[in-house]
Formats: structure tokens, sequence, C-alpha cells
């Protein structure tokens, strides 16, 4: 059985030391969706809700998220990102079996470690 990375030889929880690894290209890609009843799905896609445009704002939320996963989940490094992008569609039942908003995160950055969690995060906030 492999060993985690996250804990050390005494099982402590600890940062992983990437100061050693070559700085790439890094690109990591999550999805997720939210299920809702049609007259909410329907709401979204005409732009009337109330309190505004709720994919933009979704959008800007998963970005800003994106930036602060070191700030909201224990053990990330804080990265530069150079690249987040999110992609909001509205999906219908008769396209999917349900009503609802599929996000799609397209996170990237230079450097030692990936952008998994950045990615993952930004689908979560969105």
């Amino acid at each position: 059985m492999s060993t985690l990375t996250h804990f050390d030889s005494q099982g402590m929880a600890h940062m992983v030391d990437v100061a050693d690894k070559a700085s790439t290209k890094r690109t990591a890609i999550a999805t997720g969706h939210i299920e809702m009843l049609p007259a909410t799905r329907a709401l979204i896609e005409s732009g009337s809700a109330k309190k505004g445009d709720v994919l933009g704002i979704a959008r800007v939320a998963a970005i800003m998220a994106a930036k602060k996963t070191s700030e909201l989940i224990p053990l990330c490094h804080p990265l530069a990102l150079t690249h987040v992008g999110i992609e909001l569609t509205v999906i219908t039942r008769e396209s999917t079996g349900f009503d609802g908003v599929r996000c799609t995160a397209t996170v990237e950055t230079v450097g030692p470690t990936g952008v998994e969690m950045e990615a993952r995060t930004a689908v979560q906030v969105a």
C-alpha cells in the first residue's frame, strides 16, 4: 500500500515539500452540477432573478475561490494561477435527465505542484 504524501513517518499532517520538483505547466479540469426545479432553471436561464445575473455571480465566485484555495483547504500550497476558466451551462431534463447548471473549471499554473484542488474548489463554490 502506498503512503499518503501529506503525512510524515509518525503520521503527523504536514505540507509536502515541492522545492526540488521542476516547474512545469499544470492544468486541472473539474466538473460538477447542481440539480434544481425546472422553474428555478428557467429563472436562471432567463436572467430575470431578483438578485441579478446568477451565472455571472457564480463565475466570479468560482474564480475567487480558485485563487483562495490555499486559505480554504488545509495543506494546499499558495499558487500563482495563470488561468482560471469557468464554463457554466444550463442543462435541461430533456438533455440530461435533470434540470440544473453544470460548472466546468479549468485552472492552470506554471510551478512544482498541481492545481487539482483549485479546480475542485472553484466548482464547489460556483
